[in-house]
């Protein structure tokens, strides 16, 4: 055997026991879908027994109402609940371009964030807890009924997609 084809035999074995160590590694990986078992599923029987906090103001109470849609599918909140998401969420506007001939702003931005702990009603164990932030952007007009009108519909924005957010991270925990 001569030095070239020993080394070529070489190679051809690394890639061999690569290509095996590879396969075997990947074999151990699992990914299926969320919902994989459909609506009549564990995750989806999870969501459904999950009972939320009272709100303290509006926006609260707009992220509440898109957690329970989201959660029960429309079916609206248990009557034995097996888990207890407490809510915290929190809101703020800010102008974020700032007209200084006219000293006001002309667009601004609705930060809604929450904090969410959620545990399992027999035992009290903390099953998931975060907290999550979303965004909406709005225009400020000149009228100030049209400015607070603005400013609601970005808070609604901003508590449904908070509350996708949050529907989803508690999706996955409930999954594993």
């Amino acid at each position: 055997m001569s030095l070239s084809d020993e080394s070529g035999y070489r190679f051809r074995s690394f890639g061999l026991l690569t290509g095996a160590l590879l396969m075997t590694a990947l074999a151990g990986c699992q990914v299926r879908p969320l919902y994989s078992d459909g609506p009549a599923g564990a995750t989806a029987t999870s969501l459904q027994s999950i009972e939320i906090s009272e709100a303290g103001d509006r926006v609260e109470q707009e992220v509440r109402n898109a957690l329970i849609f989201l959660t029960s599918g429309g079916k609206g909140e248990p009557v034995n609940p097996q888990y207890h998401l407490a809510l915290n969420v929190s809101h703020r506007t800010m102008g974020v371009l700032y007209d200084q001939a006219r000293d006001r702003a002309g667009a601004g931005r609705i930060v809604v964030k929450a904090d969410y702990n959620l545990t399992r009603t027999a035992t009290g164990e903390t099953v998931k807890s975060g907290n999550r932030s979303a965004v909406a952007l709005v225009d400020f007009p000149d009228q100030e009924f049209a400015k607070i009108r603005a400013v609601r519909d970005g808070e609604n924005r901003a508590a449904r997609e908070l509350a996708e957010l949050i529907s989803a991270d508690i999706a996955a925990a409930l999954g594993r």
